[in-house]
């Protein structure tokens, strides 16, 4: 009777734990919401950034590197030839296609005199296929501002790059990233792309990546606009040759160098599908976690976040039933972590335009984030990484 008595106060001990760390939990999401008014009080770039006299825009050089998109790459080029911006140059590097990338950006360009085609055919040794398919690109732009984009990018609003090159010159700003609207066409995009971009709010805060007097540094790919100066100052695309994460280098690097950095949500701007299908999903979001987190302690602790913080209150509701007599303060304990868990989720679900009910999925997806955070972690034990047909030791 007193060893089932000792055991009784054992596990009562540990569901005090348990209960007040649910409640832990549930404070800590509360707090999000917090977060959540930060971001949606945060300027976004809109259609009316563009307003203004068109001879007061500098000349602006537009440039896409394009590996086997032989889907994308027109689509691509006919968007940003579509925007409203009188003194436009866009440069397409063709990087070692195999596919029909190449004609694509012939036909594009022998209708079009504003686009330039560049073929390259051999990716020197020290270098990421795409920096140097940018660098290349490089040698032949003539812009006073350059953007950096992607060929997956599909472009909605003419006025993108105008709004864009005038809210930089207006804010005194050095480099600009313009977040997309992420396409989700699949079960498994909707489940895991938004517990994956909230790993990355949570390292990259925007009221934070967008103060000079913070060192966290952020930006996205698909949309970097620089002045040329800025550029040059960053070294250009040999100082981050190497990097399969060049935005994340760029950023990190300009903030460094005393740079003004910016980072804007362009809602309805533009828009790009990073990843169709589950296993494109897991090798994509890998490859960023490892480049973006970078050390083997932030992963850990994203493993931490991910299990405790997203996983945890849902199981616990789940175990409640088999806990016997201590089963109904957990159950409540998690039930209540859950709500305040999905008021939340729910609110940025919205803001990153998923529809909310996909909340609903969201330890499905936080699961599968965990999943592939521990494998972004085997990169730190000499796992290669292989991206768009290029093996690379690691993926820094």
């Amino acid at each position: 009777m007193v060893l089932a008595f000792l055991d009784f106060v054992v596990q009562l001990s540990w569901a005090s734990v348990w209960f007040w760390l649910l409640g832990l939990i549930g404070l800590v999401w509360a707090r999000r919401h917090l977060q959540l008014n930060r971001a949606d009080s945060e300027p976004i770039l809109s259609p009316a950034d563009a307003a203004g006299a068109d001879d007061a825009l500098p000349k602006l050089t537009v440039l896409v590197a394009a590996k086997d998109e032989e889907a994308n790459i027109g689509r691509c080029l006919r968007g940003l030839l579509a925007q409203e911006y009188p003194n436009l140059e866009v440069i397409a590097s063709n990087d070692r296609s195999e596919d029909r990338t190449g004609e694509i950006i012939d036909e594009v360009a022998g209708r079009d005199p504003r686009l330039k085609a560049v073929h390259v055919t051999h990716l020197p040794e020290g270098w990421a296929g795409k920096n140097h398919a940018m660098h290349q690109g490089m040698q032949r732009a003539g812009g006073d501002y350059l953007c950096f984009t992607d060929a997956d990018c599909r472009f909605h609003a003419p006025e993108l790059l105008a709004a864009a090159v005038r809210f930089a010159r207006r804010e005194n700003v050095d480099f600009l990233s313009v977040l997309p609207d992420l396409e989700a066409d699949t079960f498994w995009e909707r489940v895991v792309q938004p517990p994956a971009g909230a790993i990355m709010v949570f390292w990259f805060p925007p009221e934070k990546v967008n103060n000079p007097n913070s060192p966290r540094a952020y930006a996205n790919g698909a949309f970097m606009l620089m002045s040329r100066p800025a550029y040059d100052t960053l070294g250009g695309h040999e100082q981050v040759k190497t990097a399969l994460n060049e935005d994340m280098h760029f950023a990190r690097r300009a903030k460094e160098l005393g740079l003004r950095l910016r980072v804007l949500r362009g809602t309805g701007m533009y828009s790009v599908r990073m990843y169709a299908g589950l296993r494109q999903i897991w090798n994509g979001w890998s490859r960023i976690f490892y480049c973006c987190f970078g050390t083997l302690p932030r992963l850990l602790v994203s493993v931490i976040f991910l299990s405790v913080f997203s996983v945890l209150p849902t199981l616990s509701l789940l175990a409640a039933p088999f806990l016997g007599p201590l089963g109904p303060g957990i159950a409540i304990a998690a039930g209540l972590t859950c709500v305040i868990q999905q008021t939340v989720l729910w609110r940025f679900y919205a803001l990153s335009r998923t529809p909310p009910a996909w909340a609903l999925t969201w330890v499905l997806g936080a699961g599968l984030c965990l999943a592939i955070t521990l494998n972004a972690m085997t990169r730190h034990f000499g796992v290669k990484t292989r991206w768009r047909g290029t093996t690379y030791q690691g993926g820094t």
